[in-house]
């Protein structure tokens, strides 16, 4: 009999094994529907990638027509529209994902995501100034250009007189806003002004150099962020009175990534012509290429080392998992970073991916990414690093240990406060030269090849920001399996204590098993005997 119900039993198995199969043949797709579905998956990321190669071409027809300067604002039109479009998003963005991203998280998870973020952006940005630094020294971009001038390249001069101190000391106050609607479209900006302080003994009137603030146009987003993230952890604390506002900040940010879905639908049309437009404003590009074109391989070399190899190795050190697997969930962010050269536009398409193709955490990615487009510059770092060299190099000054250490420094803590703009680094390479003391003159050269440069530090710098996003999406996943393991030890312990408490409770476990009670020492056998 058991023979025969073995039988019957793998015939039973071998059956629905058969059936199996027969389901994952018709369940078989053809090679079109494959495709279809391929397309229809990835169909904004093609368009996407299919708008900056159309621009490219777009640009380079249109160049020929030699279009005036009003005609080539309105062939810019659907570009700009696109930048607008994405800039609108950033404030409420920025400030409700970064309040939900903040009350959502219990005040030692936030401290503990805080300092490995912190840490992560600080030592990332300082290895970039380190790759920046070394390939200058390398390459050498600025050796036997000393005859190189902004007047050779009938460019005009830039200059700058900000003090270094000043530049830092703005960075502080620009963390605290005076007003906090006041810092969504302006920033604090130290300038100065000559005050008579008196005459010499030749009756000559002294002047003093001082520092005034005044308000730039811009918005300031260190204070947002700071603001934001401490009226979220403040709404936790509330409780249950700040829950009806917790829900309105995730309402808004909802709302505001279904206005960002709507957009990504508009870029691969907006980039065609962003990229197009950048190609017909050129002026003499063989002219600055050939000239600056070591200043631009050194630059470029570094971001591609840095991106390709330094990040991914980071990320896989703390994950195990392959990084370009994770990387090719982010293609149309990247795109949209190399055609805007803006981080801060780039934002809304980058949280929307990191959520939808990688399955980063909410909670993590609204609180991390907003952060990381604010103070996680290392693209801009590695290229500062390499213009302050290079500028060295075109004055002929030897660089000391003292020097290149103060560069390394300043370009890490400097990046913190470069605008998520396009052209905001440069500003930035104004502080590390006024560090090193080295003239501001021949910033000109840079702004002249920025939008070149630009593009691969933007794409660096995003990709640090998701990188960045993904470790702590895995190292939050650890914690949370750690804690389950946690939680179901403890309730087996429990099980197990009400089990003995049971047992010990009741009399007879088993109608076979009889518990006899214990025998007082010294009984008499009469007590022994009326017991048993």
């Amino acid at each position: 009999m058991e023979k025969k119900s073995e039988a019957n039993g793998l015939h039973a198995v071998s059956g629905t094994v058969s059936a199996d199969q027969i389901l994952e043949k018709s369940e078989k797709k053809s090679p079109r529907e494959k495709l279809v579905a391929f397309l229809s998956r990835n169909l904004l990321v093609i368009l996407t990638v299919s708008g900056v190669l159309v621009g490219v071409g777009l640009g380079m027809t249109v160049r020929g027509m030699n279009l005036t300067r009003a005609e080539m604002s309105y062939f810019a039109f659907p570009g700009e529209m696109l930048l607008r479009m994405l800039k609108m998003v950033i404030l409420p963005l920025v400030v409700c994902s970064l309040v939900s991203g903040a009350a959502s998280l219990d005040t030692r998870s936030l401290g503990k995501l805080g300092g490995i973020a912190v840490s992560y952006f600080l030592a990332t940005t300082l290895v970039a100034s380190g790759i920046g630094v070394a390939l200058a020294f390398i390459i050498k971009p600025g050796v036997g250009a000393g005859a190189l001038n902004t007047n050779s390249l009938g460019l005009e001069s830039v200059s700058t007189n900000k003090e270094t101190t000043d530049s830092f000391l703005d960075l502080a106050r620009n963390l605290f806003p005076a007003n906090l609607v006041a810092a969504a479209f302006r920033s604090y900006a130290t300038d100065y002004k000559m005050v008579a302080v008196g005459n010499d003994t030749n009756g000559t009137i002294l002047y003093q150099k001082v520092p005034i603030g005044t308000d730039t146009d811009g918005m300031n987003i260190l204070g947002l962020v700071l603001f934001a993230m401490v009226f979220g952890v403040a709404l936790r604390k509330l409780g249950e009175e700040g829950e009806e506002l917790i829900r309105f900040f995730n309402a808004f940010n909802e709302a505001t990534m279904v206005l960002v879905s709507w957009i990504m639908w508009y870029v691969p049309f907006g980039i065609m012509f962003l990229v197009g437009s950048k190609i017909v404003e050129m002026e003499d590009v063989v002219l600055l290429v050939t000239s600056l074109g070591k200043y631009i391989f050194a630059s470029i070399l570094g971001h591609i080392i840095h991106g390709g190899v330094v990040l991914p190795l980071i990320y896989f050190g703390f994950t195990r998992k392959n990084p370009f697997t994770f990387l090719s969930g982010l293609i149309t962010p990247f795109t949209t970073a190399f055609a805007t050269c803006s981080s801060s536009a780039t934002l809304p398409s980058m949280i929307k991916c990191v959520e939808e193709n990688n399955g980063v955490d909410k909670r993590i990615s609204r609180f991390i990414l907003p952060i990381g487009a604010t103070v996680n510059m290392d693209g801009a770092a590695i290229f500062q690093c390499v213009a302050a060299v290079f500028i060295a190099q075109l004055n002929n000054t030897e660089l000391n240990a003292g020097q290149i250490f103060t560069i390394l420094v300043t370009a890490t803590a400097s990046s913190v406060g470069a605008a998520g703009i396009p052209a905001g680094g440069i500003i930035t390479i104004a502080i590390i030269l006024e560090a090193i003391g080295l003239p501001t003159n021949d910033l000109s050269l840079m702004l002249a090849v920025d939008w070149i440069v630009d593009r691969t530090t933007t794409v660096v710098n995003v990709e640090g920001d998701a990188l960045g996003a993904g470790i702590l999406h895995h190292i939050n996943q650890q914690e949370m399996r750690k804690k389950q393991q946690l939680g179901q030890a403890e309730e087996l312990a429990e099980v197990r204590v009400e089990a003995v408490a049971n047992a010990n409770a009741e009399e007879e476990t088993s109608p076979l098993v009889t518990h006899r009670p214990a025998v007082p020492a010294g009984s008499t056998p009469e007590a022994i005997e009326s017991v048993l």
